[in-house]
This record gives structure tokens, C-alpha cells and sequence, in this order.
């Protein structure tokens, strides 16, 4: 399969329930590189590249996310794999 690249707005009850924490740990198990991080609004926005059924992975793993989390919606937008990092982080 084809590397792939997601880029997702995730909304709901996504804050304060460690939905950074376990993303970063799925996507290490996934074997997947990029980023996860909290926005203002509430929301949580994750960049998440890997081979393509990884990534589908991490993508249908975050359409309900961790136990405690409430998720209501997950949009995403595929978009041109770039290779551009080395390990899947937090951000801020």
C-alpha cells in the first residue's frame, strides 16, 4: 500500500480525557508518524501519516477515541503524504 496522509478535526467531549495520549500511543502501535494536539475551540486536531491501512486505522480509531471520550464528529481531509516526520508526537 501507498503511504497516505490524514489531517483531522476532531469535536465532542475530546479535552481532558487523555484523547492526546492515546492517540500517540495508537499511532505508535500503528506504525504511524505526525502529531496530535488540543485547539481553543475545544476540538482536537491530529496530522497522522503511514501506510495507508495504518493511518485508515488511526482514523477509524479516532471516530470514538478513548474510554472516557464523548466523540460527535471527526472530519477529515486526505491529503499529499510529505514524509516529513520521524515519530507521531503531542503538540501544544
Amino acid at each position: 500500500m501507498a503511504p497516505k496522509r490524514a489531517h483531522l478535526w476532531i469535536r465532542g467531549y475530546v479535552q481532558g480525557v487523555n484523547f492526546r495520549h492515546y492517540t500517540r500511543q495508537q499511532a505508535g502501535l500503528l506504525g504511524v508518524t505526525g502529531w496530535v494536539k488540543n485547539l481553543p475551540d475545544g476540538r482536537v486536531e491530529v496530522v497522522a501519516e503511514g501506510e495507508e491501512g495504518a493511518v485508515q486505522a488511526l482514523v477509524a480509531w479516532c471516530q470514538h477515541g478513548p474510554p472516557m471520550a464523548e466523540v460527535e464528529e471527526v472530519e477529515v481531509r486526505w491529503e499529499p503524504y510529505r514524509g516529513e516526520f520521524s515519530r507521531f508526537a503531542i503538540g501544544w
